[in-house]
Formats: structure tokens, sequence, C-alpha cells
């Protein structure tokens, strides 16, 4: 008989973990757009020794495990700076800035350059390219008046121009073959520059690196904005906090300021009126309406009092809250949202993929095409050779990519960042690209389509008052946390709820208790029962159970309150019935409409009986929902098969909030998790509703059909420009600088085009308030 593996040993576990290279972690300045990470995570992977490489563009950080027998980390940072970018070690001493001319532009991801990043509040003109830019436009302009005071001059202005732009260009360009790509689009305008210079048009050839440097500059604009978004949330949680001392451990005295980020789970904090909440948590005490449109993009203040949940970054009304903090900084609601942010940069989407594999060959190839242009007319049918040389070089720069490599990776960072300041998070560029294709959607009952706790819904006395069925079912209910419990006490609220001894209960089955105290019927014993366990204590009369059998008929749990005489020698009455059920969300109906009106298939999967899920699909069509599939009494492996069923017709979205949920979730082409749900669905869907709200699904489905035709609508106008400057090229009709604004206005057009998604707004909200700089906490 084979023995069972034995765990490694302490001993074992630390050499493994002392083998593996250390993990080093850098601000990479200059990495300001979704393609420059996907250049930095090329090179770095491709070098010996590195492994467990991550980036993140929204904080501009890369992040490896660095094997230095292999390649020393001198090597890597001096292949960063190559390419323009300028490492800062974290934790450690920064890298050495190299300046290549001055400070000029690196290469882009794609082969652009830009300069290293400037802080957030840098003002364009100071950044290195906006220097670049500023220098070269004054030297072209000197050059244009020269053209007029002293002609001669101006030929050697235009070429001094021309030189400076290029430079720093033709430094990446050779940086960038020699680490493996040789078709870079800083090579391109080298090649196209320099020969504009040497074929006597050094005035268009300055034309061209200044037009292609304020590209640049602009793209770094943009591509800063795309960032803003999910940046000013990171800085809405404030940093400091009202810590209250600990009762338990029997501290005294009053509220002292701590540094927010050092808030521990289970400590208690008070949030002031009109503060910031420090921390994720529930309220202990106090009621006050908070805001949580900062975190969550909800426009109406909610009221939250005791047992309520409360975001770090929500704004507290006027009311003074007690908070016990359930997160600590590094896990609250804010920075679960970045960090999924910078996953859905990981995460790419298979358009991009196929953009990115596309022009590696479609580069090299206007490179071929360009060279023929320039060669064959005047060798083969006799041409002139400065014309075709020209148009050749012209093509050079129509055939640069920058347009239709941004045309993605703008759109769905301006998406993703977009959804996340609403409420609506995903995980990845593949994930948002999926959502809107989805032809069926799957929900779970509980929690999702309900709102995941039951409420009495009826109560039918007999011989009494409603008021007094429900003061004795929660006097027999108050010691028990049994979810119906916790809704006939909370119907109950405000009663003169009697006190009771000797309580207990029976699992399934009842609860009983004594009545004390000097009220009339004291010793009298209450029990709240099960219509079957009811039947063996005392006889039913036919009206109590065909008001039994019509609770049940609609879905509802039914209980009925049964009043013993002292001594327990005569059979319990019974004084009413009470009828409880997980009610429908208030936007399940119209969450529902609305995907129907996607042309989406809206299918119901629960656990729990048929009668029960038939009528909350019956309220809820009554309610304005089309037809809804309704599957129940599953288990997590019918789940499992029936959205496997689902696939054969399309894809299909699967939104649940539990645990069992998880294989479902995982299974389906898109997992939806609420926003309130376990950390096991959280981590296994593919984007999460933050809301808890169930509108939000149709929400993600209309944001990723925006985002899809917007990339369409760029990647069409990005090809169709070019194919029309192509053809004016080769018939004589393009100029040199007319070249490089078809690249860089098209860049520049798609850029914006993608960034009119940052202001999308859900169908079924109004618009979210942008995340502001918050104050401090008082």
């Amino acid at each position: 008989m084979t023995s069972a593996p034995r765990p490694p040993s302490p001993a074992a576990v630390r050499q493994a973990t002392a083998d593996q290279p250390p993990t080093l972690s850098y601000l990479v300045q200059g990495m300001d757009c979704a393609s420059c990470v996907a250049k930095v995570e090329r090179l770095v992977g491709g070098l010996p020794g590195t492994g467990e490489v991550s980036t993140s563009f929204t904080r501009q950080t890369l992040k490896l495990q660095l094997d230095e027998t292999r390649t020393p980390r001198q090597t890597l940072e001096q292949h960063l700076r190559s390419l323009g970018y300028v490492p800062t070690l974290q934790g450690g001493d920064p890298a050495t800035p190299v300046t290549h001319g001055g400070g000029h532009a690196h290469e882009h991801a794609h082969g652009h350059s830009h300069a290293p990043a400037a802080g957030p509040a840098q003002p364009w003109h100071q950044s290195p390219q906006g220097r670049l830019v500023l220098l070269s436009g004054a030297l072209l302009a000197a050059a244009w008046v020269l053209s007029f005071a002293a002609p001669a001059l101006s030929t050697a202005a235009f070429v001094a121009a021309t030189l400076l732009g290029v430079w720093p260009l033709a430094r990446r360009a050779v940086a960038s073959a020699r680490l493996g790509d040789p078709f870079s689009i800083n090579m391109l305008v080298s090649l196209a520059a320099t020969g504009a210079v040497l074929i006597g048009q050094a005035a268009e050839g300055a034309v061209v690196v200044f037009f292609f440097a304020v590209g640049e500059l602009l793209e770094g604009v943009a591509a800063g904005r795309a960032r803003a978004g999910i940046q000013a949330l990171a800085a809405l949680a404030p940093k400091t906090a009202l810590l209250l001392p600990d009762s338990a451990a029997g501290s005294a005295g009053a509220a002292r300021e701590v540094p927010a980020d050092t808030l521990r789970a289970g400590q208690t904090v008070q949030v002031n009126p009109g503060a910031r909440v420090p921390a994720d948590g529930t309220v202990l005490g106090g009621t006050s309406g908070v805001d949580d449109s900062p975190v969550t993009g909800e426009s109406v203040p909610a009221v939250k009092s005791v047992g309520d949940r409360v975001f770090a970054g929500s704004i507290n009304g006027d009311g003074l809250l007690t908070v016990r903090v359930d997160r600590e900084a590094s896990d609250n609601t804010i920075a679960r949202i970045t960090a999924m942010v910078e996953e859905a940069e990981a995460s790419r989407a298979p358009t991009a993929r196929f953009i990115d594999r596309f022009s590696r060959v479609y580069t090299p190839g206007v490179v071929l095409v360009s060279a023929l242009v320039a060669t064959v007319p005047p060798l083969l049918l006799g041409g002139d050779w400065h014309t075709w040389l020209y148009r050749g070089i012209s093509l050079l720069l129509i055939g640069c990519p920058c347009a239709l490599v941004l045309s993605v990776p703008a759109a769905i960072t301006s998406g993703v960042s977009a959804g996340a300041r609403r409420g609506l998070l995903i995980k990845g560029g593949a994930a948002l690209e999926s959502i809107g294709g989805v032809r069926s959607v799957a929900f779970d009952k509980t929690g999702t389509l309900t709102a995941g706790h039951p409420r009495v819904t009826d109560v039918h006395p007999v011989g009494g008052t409603r008021e007094d069925v429900l003061r004795l079912a929660a006097a027999a209910e108050a010691g028990s946390s049994h979810p119906l419990a916790r809704a006939v006490l909370d119907a109950a609220r405000g009663l003169n709820v009697p006190a009771v001894t000797d309580a207990r209960a029976l699992p399934g089955r009842a609860v009983t208790a004594r009545l004390s105290g000097t009220e009339a019927g004291a010793g009298r014993e209450v029990t709240v029962s099960s219509p079957g366990h009811a039947a063996t204590l005392t006889d039913i009369a036919p009206d109590v159970q065909a008001q039994v059998r019509r609770l049940e008929e609609q879905g509802r749990t039914a209980v009925l309150v049964l009043l013993g005489e002292q001594g327990g020698q005569v059979a319990p009455e019974v004084r009413g019935v009470i009828g409880l059920r997980d009610e429908p969300r208030p936007d399940a109906a119209p969450a529902l409409a609305a995907l129907h009106r996607l042309g989406v298939r809206t299918v119901m999967l629960t656990g729990d009986n048929t009668r029960t899920a038939q009528a909350i699909a019956d309220d809820l069509r009554r309610a304005g929902a089309p037809e809804l599939e309704v599957h129940a009494a599953l288990l997590p492996e019918d789940k499992l098969r029936l959205i496997r069923d689902l696939q054969a017709h399309g894809r299909v979205a699967m939104i649940g909030d539990g645990i069992n949920d998880a294989p479902a979730l995982a299974q389906a082409d898109v997992g939806i998790a609420m926003g309130g749900g376990t950390d096991v669905a959280l981590e296994t869907a593919d984007a999460a509703l933050l809301r808890e709200q169930v509108s939000g699904v149709a929400d993600l489905i209309a944001l990723s059909r925006a985002t899809m035709s917007n990339i369409r609508v760029n990647i069409a106008f990005a090809l169709g420009l070019k194919a029309v400057f192509l053809i004016t090229t080769l018939l004589g009709y393009t100029n040199l600088w007319m070249a490089v604004l078809a690249d860089t206005g098209a860049t520049a057009i798609v850029t914006a085009n993608a960034l009119r998604l940052l202001r999308w707004q859900p169908p079924s909200h109004p618009a979210a308030p942008a995340p502001a700089a918050h104050p401090e906490a008082a």
C-alpha cells in the first residue's frame, strides 16, 4: 500500500525559498501607456534569469524575480534606460538616470518616443517631451523666418531642427534593434527625416520631426488622463482616522488621531459628520446618511445604521458613526478596485493580441513596400530618382502603425476606468470584450435576484391582533440567530416584547420559551413552529391550514405561533400564522427587462425548491420582467452542468455571490460577482458589481459593447486614413508633412475617441461624479 506523500519539512521550505531569486520592484518613469507596458514586459521577459514579471500601467511599476548571476541588475537597468525609461528601485537606491540628448523622448512600446513621466501635477511644458517640442518648434519657426531674411541660413536652421529631433529617435531605434525590434517607429521616422535631408528637403524633414514630437506629447497627456480616474480613486481614503479606546481591554479616554494605514481589523473608529470613512467596516453605533458615490458611483446617499457596511472613502453625512474596522488599508475596497484595474492590464483583449501580431508583420511590410516604391520605378521604368525616393520616404511615415496599435489598449483602459468609477469592476481586457458578446445570463437566486435575507410578508392573527402575534413570536425568537428569527425580530421592532425564560430550539421544527414577568399569561409556553411540527402538538383548524397552503403556494415560508396553558395539560392554541420570504430586489425586474432589450436570454439557477423559485419568477414577471427560465433544487455540480448546456448556444455570463457559486462562475465565459458576496466568489469572477445592484449586469454589457464599438471605429479610421494617403502618395498628391499628419493626426484622433469612454454613463443610472481629492479626516 502506497503511503501518502509527506509534506516538505520547514527546512526544505526555507531552502526552496532561499533558492528563488529575489523580487525587485521598480518605478519606471515613462512607462505611461498600455503599449509601453507590453514593450517592457517583452524586453524583461527575454533576459536570462528573469521570472514572475508583472507590470502596472496605473502605477508605472515593474516587479520581477531576477537571478543576478545570469543578468546583473545594472544590465537590466541599462536596457531600460537605453529605451528611454528611467527605472528607480523601490526600497533601495534609485537607479542612476541617464539622460540621452538632454532628456529626450524614449521609445514607445510600439516604437514611439516619450519623455520620462512627469508627476501628476507637472505641466506639459516642464516635461522633457514638452521641452523638446518647444525647442524644435522654436528652431522650426526661426528657420521659417530666416527663409525670408537670409535664405542661405534657413537651410542650415532646417537641418539643425531635423537633426535635433532625429538624434534621440535614432539612438532609441538602434537600441531597440539591438534588443530584437529592428522595425520600430523610431527607425521609420529616423529613416524618413534623414532621407528628407539627403534629398534636399530639410524643411519638410524638420516639420516631420516637429509634428511627430507634438503627437507624442499629446499621446502622453491623453495617457495621463486615462489613468487619472483610478489614481484619484486610490487617494480617496483619508490619511488619518479617529481611533477609539479598546473597551474590551479596559482602556479609557477620548478618540485619538492615528494614520489610517495603521488600522487593524477589529479596532473601532469614530467618523465625525462630514468626514470620510477611513476603512471598510461595520457600523456599531449611530445612524447617518452616507455618500458612497466616490467609491460606487451611486448618486443617492444611503442611510447607514447599526449592522450596515461602509466603505473606505465614503463621505459621512450629518450623524456621528462608530465603525468597526473589517479590512486593513491594503485590503479595503479602494485597494481592491485598484488591484483589479491593474490585473485588467495583464489580461489583454483578444483583439489587442491580434492587432499586436498584425503590427509585427505590417511594419516590416511597410519598409519593404517603401523600398520597392523608391527603387523599382527608377530602375525598371525610367522614373525620376528624386520623385520616387520622396514618395518612398512618405510611405515610411504613412505606414507607421501607431494609431492602429493604440486603438485597442487606449479604449480598453478607458472602458475599464469608466466602469471602475461607476461600481463596475472588470478584471481584464479579455473579460471586457467577452461580456458584450454573451447570449445568456444565468442568475443565482438568493442574494442576486433576491435581497439575500428573508423578511416577514404576512401576519394572520387567530383571535387577536397582528401586533399580539408578532410580540409572542419575537419573544420566542429573541435568543435565536436563525435568518427567520432575525426577520421576525425586525418586524416586531418597536413593540413591547415580553420577557421569557427556558428558551430552547428544536432544530428544523420549532423554538419555544416560557413567558415571564408580571404580565398576564406569565408561565405560559409560546412556540414558533413549522406547520408539520405544529400538527403534532395540536389540532389545526381548516381555515388555518388553508392559510398555510396559500402562503406556501406563493413561495413563502409559513410558521405557526402557538400559546400553551401553564402546566401543559391542555394542547396549545394557534394564535397566528406568519409568512416569510426572501423578496426580489427592487431593481431585479427592471434589470431583467434591460437584458431582454439587449437580446440576452435570462435564466435562474437556485438550490431552493421549485415552488419558491417559481413564485419569485412570477413576482418578477408581474413587476415587468420578461419570462425567466427557472431551474431549481440544484446542487453546485448541477449549476455547472447547466452552464455547460447553455454554452452550447453561445457565450454565458453567470452572476452569483456565494461559495457554492464559485464553480459555475469559473465555468462561465464571464463570471460576475455581486459586490457584497464572499471573497471566494469575488476572486473567481471576471467582474464584480460593487453597488450590489443586479442592474449592473446590463450596464456591464452596455459598457462592453460601447468599448468594442469604439475599438471598431478606431481600427476602421486608422486603416482607412492610411489607405487614402497611400493612394494619394503614389499619385504624387501627398508630401512629407501631410504624411506625418496621417500618422500623428490619426493617433491623436484615435486616442481622443478612446478617451470619450471615460464619460460613458450606465443606461440605468445617472452620471457618476468624478473622484475628487479628499479632505483630511477631522
